[in-house]
Parts: structure tokens; C-alpha cells; sequence
């Protein structure tokens, strides 16, 4: 064990973890020359043409020292954005150290910070990089200070690198060997091993990986998940290489997968411990906590009998991305689905791309909302409404609290302006501001999470043009003046439209839903009347002027009353189509009111 290294890459989004992974991976020749190519460890074709690491992947590398021995290295690519985060703290599960990669154009930003809290908790050993040094906007001195100061240690332990050039790599595997330790385990202790990660093959059923802290592991062992009480034969067991590499045995300290030939995804759980059936551990290892999800939203199949294939589509990709929460819902308007809980909007978007890149499944999205708590007069009960079609009727309330955060942004000062007048607009208070350096201050605002979901990581990176970086955590939940806002079609209520909404934004948000579905919804033979309501009350609203037919085109010559009989009719006839003509909503128009500009 004493050769075993285990660490994973964090840093912002954007920094470079991918591309000086790929460097590693070249310099210990675990991928060749053909087979290399940009963001080699990430498998998903959306995470190429986005340029960005959605999953965490674990790959096992053979180093040769200086010293004349033989290193196994097992390395973990994270993610970098605030969405992901799920993700970076179960590969830090296990590991024993981590390298912290720095920009040296752009310096230590938001998620920089959030990452490098996660690391300390679970005390790894932390190696600073430098990466990008080799730019001609690098700012090497600045970004060293920034570090030192964030996490003290000496000028010289700073590794100085680039992953385009190669340059440093060297240096890097040196302070990998030297100051990560290596695991701390027992091999003749009973087994003990930590599930981090899960995904599903059509052909062998799920695949798990894990982390073996204590004892041994060999093909063909009966093992039991802790959790779960399922109890297993390890048809094959084997370690993370570019294709997974079959091995007779595994020891503590490393790093490996287990296949069982278990078919249904929900059998296995993410944060699991694996043991053996004869000689058990006495304790379940402390996984790490449940994901709490941010942004709530429904995914129904655009066709009803999609529904069991989309069920599956979704226990599929919740092994392969433990972050996604689902439970099952029925909509008046948009039959059965479900209500998904995700942990941003990014996180929703790449869900749904997903869905149909990988299962095929064309689906509708409802409008995103959070998780409010609501009080009842009658003894204070407390509810959860994560549908606004929960909320109890207003007679019965007492009050409605939503979900506040505590939100870092470090920036440029020249932007500081525009940002607090971003973050006022949305309900926000500043708590804080702070000078890192002469040219970066960092800004701490407490907002309601419903402000953020919708365009505010966007329009952040509009107004400061790129420079500001963004990191937030749930901190309480207050009480808020919130309201249901409905949206009303011919009287009949869209309920898949239906939101939660401050009283003070809910007549400009009704505006821009009915200006919306005005420009969205086709005309029919009967005029439309698309409103906006909260209660009785209807705060906004559009008319569809009804598609007029010529009726008196097959009249030639003849006396006046001829024409007019057949307009009467006409006019009688859209007033009984009014009555009872009903509005149907094309699958567009729900997937372009989220999109409100």
C-alpha cells in the first residue's frame, strides 16, 4: 500500500483540470499517442462540444519514480461548475490528496474557494498548480500571493505548470509522490469498501466503482451492500484504466470496479458499503450526505405511453448521476411524468439533452421552481411544496417561507456597481465586500434561491463581462410574501404553467407569460383569451383574435339579406365554439416559455 497514491484534480470551471489530466495520462503512457485526443477522460459527447466536465472519472496510472519503484496513481478528473459539486465530493471521498488548479490569467475564483473548503473537511493533502503559465496575460507573482494567502505553506511547495505545453508535469508527479500520503488500511480486516460512483451497461448490468478502505476483494466472493441487504457473486472485479482491466484480486488502498449482474439500477446506491457475506465489518462506512436538490421542475413524455420507457430512461441515468432526484406526478394538462429535483439550472439542461442523446426520450419541462416550506393556521403544521399545485388554499394559511442563500462573487472592481444593482433587483442583501487584491474584491449577498434559478447566472456574466465567478450554498428559510400565480386559458387553468411567485414580480412575470404564449399558441376558428391570475384576480392578459373564414364567398349577385343570414349564422356558431371549443398547447410553447428572455 505503501505505493499507492489516490487524488483528484479541483478547481474552477474553465482552469484547465482536463486538458493537464490529459498531459498526466501522457507522460505515465497510459493512453497512447493514437488514442489520445482533447479531454480524454470525458466520455459524453456534450461534455466535448460544451468544453466542459459533467461526471467524475476515476483512472488508475503506473509511474515509475526516480527512486527506482513502481507507483500506482489512481486519479479523479471533477467537475468544476457550481452545479457539479455533488460530484466533486464524492471523489473526494476517496482520495488522500488533491491538486488545487489555479488560472494564472484569472487568479483563485468563487468555486476555486467552495472546492478547496470541501478538501480541508475531509482533510487531503493540498498541492497548489499554476496552470496556463505559459500565457502572455499570465500573472504568476499575483497568483501565488492569492494562494498563500488562502492556504498558507511556503512560495516553493506552489507547482508552476502548463497543460498545453507539458511543461511542470514533472514536477507534479514529484509532489504527488512525496506529499500525498498513501492509504491507511488493514488487508486482513474484514472487507470494507466505498461505492462513489455507478453507471449502467445494457449488456452487463450495473457497473460500480469503489474505494477498498480495509480487506480484500476477489473475483468470484459473495459480498453483501450494507445498505441495501442485497447480497451478491462478484462476477468480475477490476481497475479503471481506459477500458475497465479484469484483476484476480484487490487490496485496501486501491481503487476498483465490481460487476454482480445486477440489472435493476435501483439495487445499488451511490455512498454504499461493500462487504463480504462469511466475514462481514461491523460498521457501514460514513458516506457522504444525501443531495439536497435546488430547482424543481416536471418532465412528462410527450406521448403518455412513453411513460414506463421514460421511468427507466430516468433510473438509468440516475446511476450515472447520483445528483438527480425523481418522483412519480399527474398533471391535468400533461398527463403522467414526474417531478425531477435538480441542483441548477445547468444541471436541468444537460438532464434533459441527455435524455434524448443517450434514451431517445422526446419530453416536455415545466417551469422551474424551488422548495418552499408552508405553515398552517390550524397547528402550525409544516409542508413542503415543491409543486405550486401543493400550496394550500389561502384561508388555511398562516405563512410561506422560501429558501435563502448565501452567494460569494469575486470580481473586478470596476463591475462592483453594476453586480449590487443586479443582486438588489433580485431581493438581495450585501453582507459583506472584501478587497482579495488590489484588482479582485469578492462580494457576499444573501438572495432567495427562486431570484437565481431562472437568468441570474447569465446576466452576471454579461454585466461584468466574463470576469465575475459565482459560488452559493443554502444557508435558512424566511418568511416571503408569495403568491400562485396561475395562467388561465378560456378560463380553463394550464396547471404545467402554473408558478410560485413574490407578490411584488408577479404582475411583470404574468405580463411577459401571456405576451409570450400570445406570439406561441396558433389561432383558432374562436377567440383566445390567455390570462394571468392569482385567486380570482387577473393581474394580466392577451387576446388571440379568432381566424375569420369568408362565408360569403360562394355568394354572387343576389339581395343583401343573403350575405347577411349567412354572417349571423357565422356569429352564432363561433359564440356555441367559444363555449366549447377547448386550446390545445403544442409541445414548443412549453419549451419556449421557460426560455423568457
Amino acid at each position: 500500500m505503501k505505493h499507492f497514491r489516490n487524488f483528484c484534480i479541483i478547481a474552477h470551471i474553465d482552469h484547465g483540470k482536463s486538458t493537464l489530466a490529459d498531459r498526466l495520462l501522457e507522460h505515465t503512457q497510459t493512453i497512447s499517442n493514437r488514442d489520445m485526443q482533447a479531454q480524454a477522460l470525458d466520455d459524453m459527447d456534450i461534455e466535448r462540444e460544451r468544453g466542459i466536465t459533467i461526471k467524475s472519472h476515476a483512472i488508475q496510472m503506473d509511474y515509475t519514480h526516480t527512486d527506482g519503484n513502481d507507483y500506482t496513481i489512481n486519479l479523479i478528473d471533477t467537475p468544476g461548475h457550481v452545479d457539479f459539486s455533488y460530484e466533486v465530493s464524492r471523489s473526494i471521498a476517496a482520495c488522500e490528496g488533491a491538486l488545487l488548479i489555479v488560472d494564472a490569467t484569472q487568479g483563485i475564483q468563487a468555486q476555486t474557494i467552495s472546492n478547496l473548503y470541501l478538501a480541508i473537511e475531509n482533510d487531503l493533502e493540498i498541492i497548489p498548480v499554476i496552470n496556463k503559465i505559459d500565457m502572455t496575460s499570465a500573472m504568476v507573482e499575483e497568483v501565488q500571493d492569492q494562494i498563500l494567502d488562502l492556504v498558507g505553506g511556503k512560495r516553493e511547495d506552489i507547482v508552476l505548470a502548463s497543460g498545453k505545453t507539458g511543461q511542470g508535469i514533472e514536477d507534479i508527479m514529484e509532489a504527488i509522490i512525496s506529499r500525498i500520503p498513501s492509504p491507511k488500511g488493514d488487508e486482513s480486516a474484514p472487507l470494507q469498501a466505498l461505492i462513489f460512483d455507478s453507471t449502467f451497461n445494457a449488456y452487463r448490468g450495473v457497473i460500480a466503482y469503489f474505494r477498498i478502505l480495509n480487506g480484500q476483494l476477489r473475483k468470484g466472493d459473495q459480498v453483501r451492500f450494507v445498505n441495501t441487504e442485497n447480497e451478491y457473486y462478484a462476477d468480475e472485479v477490476g481497475i479503471l484504466k481506459m477500458n475497465n482491466v479484469p484483476k484476480k484480486m484487490l487490496g485496501a488502498g486501491n481503487v476498483g470496479y465490481i460487476i454482480t449482474g445486477v440489472k435493476e439500477s435501483k439495487e445499488i446506491k451511490v455512498g454504499d458499503t461493500i462487504t463480504l457475506t462469511k466475514r462481514p465489518c461491523e460498521s457501514a462506512i460514513q458516506g457522504f450526505e444525501d443531495v439536497k436538490p435546488m430547482v424543481f421542475a416536471g418532465i412528462f413524455p410527450i406521448d403518455n405511453d412513453d411513460y414506463e420507457d421514460l421511468r427507466d430512461s430516468l433510473e438509468k441515468l440516475q446511476l450515472n448521476d447520483a445528483s438527480l432526484v425523481y418522483e412519480p406526478e399527474t398533471s391535468i394538462a400533461l398527463g403522467f411524468g414526474f417531478r425531477c429535483g435538480f441542483l441548477g439550472m445547468l444541471h436541468l439542461e444537460i438532464i434533459q439533452e441527455r435524455l434524448w442523446r443517450e434514451f431517445g426520450q422526446s419530453i416536455i419541462t415545466t417551469v422551474p421552481n424551488v422548495s418552499y416550506r408552508a405553515y398552517l393556521k390550524k397547528g402550525q403544521q409544516e409542508m413542503i411544496i415543491n409543486n405550486p399545485q401543493d400550496l394550500p388554499e389561502v384561508m388555511l394559511l398562516d405563512r410561506v417561507e422560501e429558501p435563502y442563500i448565501i452567494a460569494q462573487i469575486i470580481s473586478k472592481p470596476d463591475y462592483v456597481g453594476s453586480i449590487m444593482n443586479l443582486c438588489i433587483e433580485k431581493r438581495g442583501e450585501i453582507k459583506n465586500q472584501v478587497y482579495l487584491t488590489e484588482s479582485r474584491v469578492e462580494l457576499t449577498f444573501h438572495l432567495p434561491l427562486a431570484e437565481i434559478v431562472f437568468d441570474f447566472y447569465d446576466r452576471l456574466k454579461s454585466i461584468s463581462r466574463g470576469y465575475a465567478s459565482f459560488d452559493y450554498e443554502l444557508t435558512d428559510y424566511r418568511k416571503s410574501d408569495l403568491v400562485k400565480m396561475d395562467i388561465k386559458l378560456n378560463g380553463d387553468t394550464v396547471d404545467a404553467f402554473s408558478s410560485l411567485i413574490h407578490r411584488e414580480k408577479a404582475e411583470a412575470f404574468g405580463r411577459r407569460i401571456c405576451h409570450k404564449l400570445k406570439d406561441l399558441l396558433p389561432r383558432q376558428q374562436f377567440k383566445i383569451a390567455i390570462q394571468a391570475a392569482i385567486g380570482a384576480k387577473v393581474i394580466a392578459r392577451e387576446t388571440i383574435s379568432a381566424l375569420r373564414k369568408d362565408v360569403t364567398a360562394k355568394c354572387y349577385g343576389g339581395d343583401i339579406t343573403r350575405k347577411r343570414k349567412l354572417l349571423e349564422k357565422q356569429k352564432a356558431g363561433k359564440k356555441k365554439m367559444r363555449q366549447i371549443g377547448s386550446v390545445e398547447v403544442p409541445q414548443k410553447a412549453f419549451l419556449d416559455v421557460l426560455k423568457l428572455d
